[in-house]
């Protein structure tokens, strides 16, 4: 069995800063977050930023160079920048970044969908900033990714040298996935990051895992590379079992503030260590980053 991509997501656009003291916000404390998680078994990061001054998601692409820079003087990691930002973004806004610092890899949404955050506001009531409460309360909330965004930024960072994180939140994304490298428009290996338990989406029951991957392997062959991303108190156990099926996994602040039922993940780190755990128990070893990029054709540092 191969050994297991880690990708780490340590801050992300759905969280605020009010939900957990640990989320990272500016350059420095996410640069902090990726290394850590990067010593404990990720070999790749992906990457957001936020206003350091209130931690709104935000795309600057000064920010952006300023957190590469901190990262690349210290490791090797792989970094996938977004190109998803917020739903609250442009598109324009959204692939700014990943055109000027043209990224070995970047995420790309493969498709639109409603997009709920409101029932976080049953557990957290309490804000410090005005953007918050507003941010998670939105009830209509489309994010939006037509074929025409798609087709946009497959085509300005793939002439750059950029490849993609595929990001599908339902079946319906990996048949757009499908349709684009009918097309010619994305090449093989095909990085599919599965997305699991955000309301708009697919649910996170492992059947939902199983029919994504019964679906991806129909549509892709032996293409792709799995990858499983679960929201919330579902991301160890559906990182597990793409684990135990030969996938990889992400896991991040971004996807889940938590370490077990109730408890706040401290960091980042944290999360990566225990997936760790289940993929060493598993009897897989960890990719490095160097593995990442050759598995997935990746231009590397150069």
């Amino acid at each position: 069995m191969k050994s297991a991509i880690i990708t780490c997501a340590p801050t992300g656009a759905i969280h605020t800063p009010s939900m957990s003291p640990h989320l990272p916000v500016t350059p420095e404390q996410i640069a902090h977050a990726a290394l850590e998680a990067a010593s404990a078994g990720a070999a790749i990061v992906h990457l957001h930023v936020r206003d350091p001054h209130d931690g709104h998601p935000v795309q600057d692409v000064g920010l952006f160079r300023e957190l590469l820079s901190l990262i690349r003087a210290s490791s090797d990691v792989v970094v996938n920048l977004t190109t998803g930002g917020s739903p609250h973004m442009t598109v324009e806004e959204r692939i700014r970044p990943a055109i000027e610092l043209a990224p070995e890899l970047a995420s790309l949404n493969m498709g639109s969908m409603n997009f709920g955050l409101y029932p976080m506001l049953d557990r957290f009531k309490d804000f410090e900033h005005d953007w918050e409460r507003v941010h998670l309360a939105n009830k209509d909330l489309v994010f939006k990714n037509t074929f025409a965004d798609i087709e946009r930024i497959l085509r300005t960072c793939t002439d750059q040298g950029t490849r993609f994180e595929f990001e599908c939140y339902d079946t319906s994304h990996l048949y757009n996935l499908a349709h684009f490298l009918d097309r010619g428009l994305v090449k093989a290996p095909l990085f599919v990051q599965t997305v699991f338990g955000l309301l708009g989406g697919i649910g996170a029951d492992p059947e939902d895992l199983m029919h994504m991957r019964r679906t991806a392997d129909r549509l892709f062959g032996d293409q792709w590379e799995w990858s499983v991303l679960g929201a919330g108190s579902s991301q160890i156990r559906t990182a597990t079992v793409s684990l135990a099926l030969g996938g990889n996994a992400r896991v991040g602040l971004e996807d889940s503030l938590w370490d077990g039922p109730g408890s706040l993940a401290t960091s980042s780190r944290v999360q990566v260590a225990r997936v760790r755990i289940v993929t060493e128990a598993l009897h897989r070893e960890v990719a490095t980053a160097s593995e990442a990029r050759t598995r997935l054709d990746l231009r590397g540092l150069g």
